[in-house]
C-alpha cells in the first residue's frame, strides 16, 4: 500500500516551454483567434488541447497556413527552409524556439562553413533534430548510439565537430561523446554543453529520488523526448518507473507492494497535472507527500521581441 510521496525538484515546466505557450496564449490575446502553430508547440497533449480550445489551430506544415496569416513555430526550432517556405506565403511569423535550441542551430552554421563533419547526437525524426539538421543538411550527420559512432565514416578525419540535441539522456550523452573522442581524437564540440539546463536538472532529480522510492511516475507524452529520458534514468537507478499522461493512466498492478512512489513530470508537463495525480493518492489515503528538491531553478527567458513590443504598444 502506497503510504508516502516524493515530488522531484525541479520538475515539469523549464523555461523554453513556459516561453513558447505564453507566445502563443499572448499572440491570441493580441490577435484573436484564429492562430496558427507549426507542428504542436511543446510535446504535451494536454498543453495542445488546451491551447487548440482557446483558438490555436496546429498543422504540420506552414504550406497548411493562408497566406498571410500569422504562423507561430514550435520550442523545437525550424530549418531555414521552412523560414524561407513562410516566406513565400507571406506569412507573419513568430519564432517560439526556444534560446537553448537557437544556441544549438548557431553552433551548427560555423562549423558547416569551416568545412566539419557536424555529429549531431539525437534521436532520428525528433522535430529539434530535423530543425538543426536543415541548418547544414550537407555537413551533419546523424548518430543514435556508440554503435553508430563505430559504424561512422567521414571524409576527414581531422575536421570532426559534434553537436546534440537538448533533450537526451545526460549518462548515455556523455558515454557517445567519449566513445566520439576515442574515435576522432581531433574532434571539437561547443564550449558549453548543449544538453538543456533543465533536462540536466530534472535527470539529476530522479536519479537521486529513485534510490529512496519503489516506483517512479512520470507525467509527460509519449512524444517528449526528455518525459521518456526521465523514465529511463528512474529504471538505470533502481526504481519501477511507468510514463503517463495524467492519472487516470496509472494501473492498479504498479501499485501493488509499493510503498514509496515518486513523481516527475518531463519539461513540457503542467503542475496542474502533478497536483491531480497527487490528489489521485490523497482519495487513497495518502497523507506524506513532501518535495525532494535537488537544485534550485530561476531561469526565465523573455518572450519573442515582436510580442514584448504589441504588449508595450497596448501598455500591458
Amino acid at each position: 500500500m502506497v503510504k508516502r510521496l516524493l515530488l522531484a525538484s525541479p520538475r515539469g515546466y523549464c523555461a523554453g516551454v513556459d516561453r513558447a505557450v505564453q507566445t502563443v496564449e499572448r499572440t491570441l490575446e493580441l490577435q484573436g483567434a484564429p492562430v496558427y502553430v507549426r507542428k504542436e508547440i511543446v510535446h504535451n497533449k494536454h498543453v495542445v488541447e488546451t491551447l487548440r480550445q482557446k483558438g490555436a489551430i496546429f498543422v504540420d506544415s506552414e504550406a497548411e497556413v493562408p497566406e498571410g496569416a500569422t504562423v507561430v513555430f514550435s520550442a523545437h526550432g525550424v530549418s531555414p527552409a521552412v523560414h524561407a517556405g513562410a516566406a513565400a506565403r507571406s506569412l507573419q511569423t513568430i519564432d517560439a524556439t526556444c534560446p537553448l535550441v537557437t544556441k544549438v542551430h548557431r553552433e551548427a552554421i560555423p562549423f558547416a562553413s569551416e568545412g566539419y563533419t557536424i555529429v549531431l547526437i539525437g534521436h532520428s525524426g525528433h522535430e529539434e533534430v530535423e530543425g538543426t539538421m536543415g541548418e547544414a543538411p550537407d555537413h551533419i550527420v546523424l548518430v543514435e548510439t556508440e554503435a553508430d559512432v563505430d559504424a561512422l565514416a567521414v571524409g576527414d578525419p581531422q575536421k570532426v565537430a559534434y553537436i546534440s540535441q537538448t533533450t537526451l539522456s545526460v549518462d548515455e550523452t556523455r558515454t557517445i561523446i567519449a566513445r566520439l573522442r576515442e574515435k576522432f581524437p581531433h574532434i571539437t564540440g561547443p564550449r558549453t554543453d548543449d544538453i538543456c539546463y533543465a533536462t540536466t536538472n530534472r535527470q539529476a532529480a530522479v536519479k537521486q529520488m529513485a534510490s529512496e522510492c519503489d516506483l517512479v511516475l512520470v507525467i509527460g507524452s509519449q512524444n517528449s523526448s526528455n518525459s521518456v529520458r526521465l523514465v529511463e534514468v528512474a529504471r538505470d537507478y533502481g526504481a519501477d518507473s511507468h510514463l503517463i499522461d495524467n492519472e487516470s493512466q496509472v494501473r492498479e498492478e504498479w501499485l501493488e507492494g509499493k510503498e514509496v512512489v515518486g513523481i516527475s513530470s518531463g519539461a513540457s508537463a503542467p503542475e496542474e497535472l502533478v497536483q491531480r495525480l497527487v490528489g489521485f493518492f490523497r482519495e487513497r489515503g495518502v497523507e506524506d507527500v513532501s518535495e525532494f528538491e535537488v537544485v534550485q531553478e530561476n531561469i526565465r527567458f523573455m518572450l519573442p521581441k515582436s510580442i514584448r513590443q504589441a504588449l508595450a504598444a497596448q501598455g500591458a
